[in-house]
Order: C-alpha cells, then sequence, then structure tokens
C-alpha cells in the first residue's frame, strides 16, 4: 500500500487525543531554567546572550513604546525555532507545517498591532492607506489597495511559514525516497543521493531558524510602522 508524502503532515492522534498539544508544550520542556546563583552555567550564558542578542537587533529601530512587546516576540522567536527544528528529527511532528496554527499565531498578533496603533496614533496608522502627494483620481483605488494589503498581511504571515516548512520536508522526504530505491540498484547514484539529502538537511535547519526569525521581524516592522 502506498501511502501518501504528505500523510507526514496530518496531525497524529492516540487513544483519539491529538498529540499536536504534546507537540506544543514539549519545546519549554527543553530549556533550562534560571538559578539564584551568581554564575550560571554555559547553557544558561549562551541562552541569555542569544535572546538579548536578538531582542536588541529586533527593537532596535521601534520606539520605546513598542518594548513592551521585546518577551512576547522572544519568546515567539525561541518557540517557534524550538518547533521548527524538532520537526526534522526522525518520527516527529512538525506543528509549524500546519496552516491553522500559523494562522491562529499570525491573526491575534497582527490585529493586536493594528488596534493598538488605531488607539495611540489614529492619525498615522490611517494615513498609510493614502500615500502623500496622492492624485486625486487615485486616491479611492489607492486606499481600496492599501486596506487589501493590510487584511493580506496575516495570511502572508501563515502562508510563508507553512510553505517554506512543508516544501523542505516534502523534498527531504522525496531525495530521501530516492537514495533508499537506487542503493541496490546503483549504488554510487544513492551514494550522491544521500550527499545530496545531508546538505538539504543542513538547508532545512537553517530555513527553519530564518523563518521563524521572519516571522517575528515582520511583526516588529509592523509595530514600527504604526509608530508605538
Amino acid at each position: 500500500m502506498m501511502l501518501s508524502f504528505f500523510d507526514q503532515f496530518m496531525s497524529p492522534t492516540y487513544l483519539g487525543i491529538p498529540l499536536i498539544a504534546l507537540a506544543l508544550v514539549l519545546p519549554w520542556t527543553l530549556y533550562p531554567t534560571p538559578t539564584p546563583r551568581w554564575l550560571n552555567s554555559r547553557l544558561l550564558t549562551l541562552q541569555g546572550w542569544f535572546i538579548n542578542r536578538f531582542t536588541q537587533q529586533i527593537f532596535m529601530p521601534i520606539n520605546p513604546g513598542g518594548h513592551k512587546w521585546a518577551v512576547m516576540l522572544a519568546s515567539l522567536m525561541v518557540f517557534l525555532t524550538s518547533l521548527n527544528m524538532l520537526g526534522l528529527l526522525p518520527y516527529t511532528f512538525t506543528p509549524t507545517t500546519q496552516l491553522s496554527l500559523n494562522m491562529g499565531l499570525a491573526v491575534p498578533l497582527w490585529l493586536a498591532t493594528v488596534i493598538i496603533g488605531m488607539r495611540n496614533q489614529p492619525t498615522a496608522a490611517l494615513g498609510h492607506l493614502l500615500p502623500e502627494g496622492t492624485p486625486v483620481l487615485l486616491i479611492p483605488v489607492l486606499i481600496i489597495i492599501e486596506t487589501i494589503s493590510l487584511f493580506i498581511r496575516p495570511l502572508a504571515l501563515g502562508v510563508r511559514l507553512t510553505a517554506n516548512l512543508t516544501a523542505g520536508h516534502l523534498l527531504i522526504q522525496l531525495i530521501a525516497t530516492a537514495a533508499f530505491v537506487l542503493l541496490p540498484l546503483m549504488p554510487t547514484v544513492a551514494i550522491l543521493t544521500a550527499t545530496v539529502l545531508f546538505l538539504l538537511t543542513l538547508l532545512e535547519v537553517a530555513v527553519a531558524m530564518i523563518q521563524a526569525y521572519v516571522f517575528v521581524l515582520l511583526l516588529s516592522l509592523y509595530l514600527q510602522e504604526k509608530r508605538l
């Protein structure tokens, strides 16, 4: 019986319980918790350095009013990176390949930036719908286009993350299947295919981290646009 390559993206269940809940909780148990000691371990020091550098990089161009989002976006970055990386392990499930999960993260955060921008700076928030110096005849058309682009943003956030991870997993499975089939027929070609698979796996590790960073970076740019 031939299974579809897309079966790996189905949410697994055990005794009727969806295991996606376990996959979402697991990353938080893998990170060490800070201790009251004066000197931390090397792992804790590296973890703190990474989070501090990431937070400084993301919030450097944002006004001080938007710095209250630092804890949320830094936690989201670590969470998405962990889910993406754990999904590359054998016999694991990647929750971020599910569009429903990604949209569940993208829509509330995007909507929060819009609502807070409308509450704090309504003139600046609405001003993005109409660029300065627009001819009078183009005003209705540009307002419609900018409004559509505003509401497409959460869809772009969710689809980008889903599409990149899904495409990478499919390529890995296709090349791994080809290497397994070619091994008894053409061992040399199978070894070359396995080498390509190894390089693609390294690329997917980079993609897993980059896509989490891009997701959070775009949210920070939306905050900067609202001038919080």
